[in-house]
């Protein structure tokens, strides 16, 4: 256990120290204490223990929308320390599973996005079924080695840029 103060580079006092969880003991935090911690918190992605002796709820509530995994009033205790540290680096586990799970589901919505536009452009231009232009692209695809996404988007681009060159027109 390494103990750090509160004041000077938190974040790269915890960083150097490399800690599996950060636990954070204040007596009664002031509003500007526990706003310094709850930055700390959110920039480091370690399960967080919060002990404080008094609290309110506007507090407890910044706390737990910062990230803070555990909020413990009425202070530490050697019995609670265990059981309450186990909860912090579960809740923690949790949440970080359903934040990779809400990034991989927008990244996903994101490539179906630009998928549908190519093949809106292959329909349009070529005159192709929504099979045929999703066909053409996937196998686009499979014969360079890349991803469907990636041609797609090289679609888009390239077509992008045939317009642009289209409404310039001719330079005299």
């Amino acid at each position: 256990m390494v103990r750090i103060g509160i004041t000077g580079p938190l974040v790269a006092e915890i960083e150097r120290a490399s800690p599996d969880i950060i636990v954070f003991h204040l007596s009664s935090p002031t509003s500007e204490e526990l706003d310094k911690l709850l930055a700390v918190t959110s920039a480091i992605g370690r399960p967080v223990a919060m002990f404080v002796d008094s609290s309110d709820e506007g507090m407890t509530a910044r706390a737990v929308e910062a990230g803070v995994s555990a909020y413990v009033v009425d202070g530490l205790s050697k019995e609670r320390l265990k059981p309450v540290l186990e909860l912090a680096v579960s809740r923690f586990r949790a949440l970080s599973a359903l934040q990779k799970q809400l990034h991989e589901a927008k990244t996903a919505l994101a490539e179906r996005r630009i998928i549908d536009r190519a093949k809106l452009y292959l329909m349009s231009t070529r005159k192709l079924t929504e099979a045929n232009a999703y066909a053409l692209i996937r196998g686009t695809a499979m014969h360079q080695g890349k991803r469907i996404v990636e041609i797609a988007q090289a679609l888009l681009t390239a077509a992008e840029l045939l317009e642009a060159k289209q409404d310039e027109g001719p330079k005299s």
